[in-house]
């Protein structure tokens, strides 16, 4: 499947207080949702090796994707395409960068909703309710690696709060 980067990007980036080497680590881990994504109920690796990647997300509202990792660049980040099972896919690039302070993690999505539509039609709808819901569920999810990152623990479900999208 193309990857779709017909819609405008939506970006987060959050700072972490470790390593580039230990966000990666972070990241990079089969199975690394289960403790960091906020509404992930399961988060189940299908081929975790050297030469590919593709696992499978479940959230809280029982949502099912697959993300089918495209490049997977050591300590630097990857690309991957997520969505239903032989549906539609948004593009998703990760990207980790040193800081002065410690390192930082950017999320970059184009996302699939209203991607087809004709662009005078879907840029209010796209840009006051496709845009402010993905960089909330953006920010949510950076901040779970964070969270994980700083204290060690899983972080709780929803501790950012409930996503219409993908909260029970």
């Amino acid at each position: 499947m193309k990857p779709n980067k017909a819609s405008p990007p939506i970006t987060v980036t959050q700072t972490f207080d470790c390593s580039t080497d230990e966000l990666w680590a972070l990241i990079s881990a089969p199975g690394n949702l289960n403790d960091a994504h906020p509404f992930c109920e399961t988060n189940e690796a299908l081929v975790w090796d050297g030469e590919t990647h593709r696992d499978r997300l479940v959230y809280l509202n029982g949502r099912t994707y697959v993300r089918n990792f495209q490049t997977w660049d050591v300590r630097r980040g990857y690309t991957l395409l997520i969505g239903e099972e032989d549906g539609p896919q948004s593009y998703v690039v990760w990207t980790i960068q040193a800081t002065e302070t410690g390192s930082s993690l950017t999320i970059t999505v184009h996302p699939y909703l209203l991607a087809n539509w004709p662009k005078l039609l879907s840029f209010l709808p796209y840009r006051l309710w496709i845009v402010p819901k993905m960089r909330r569920y953006l920010r949510s999810v950076t901040a779970g690696f964070s969270h994980v990152a700083t204290t060690g623990e899983p972080v709780p479900r929803n501790h950012f709060g409930r996503h219409s999208w993908f909260s029970k």
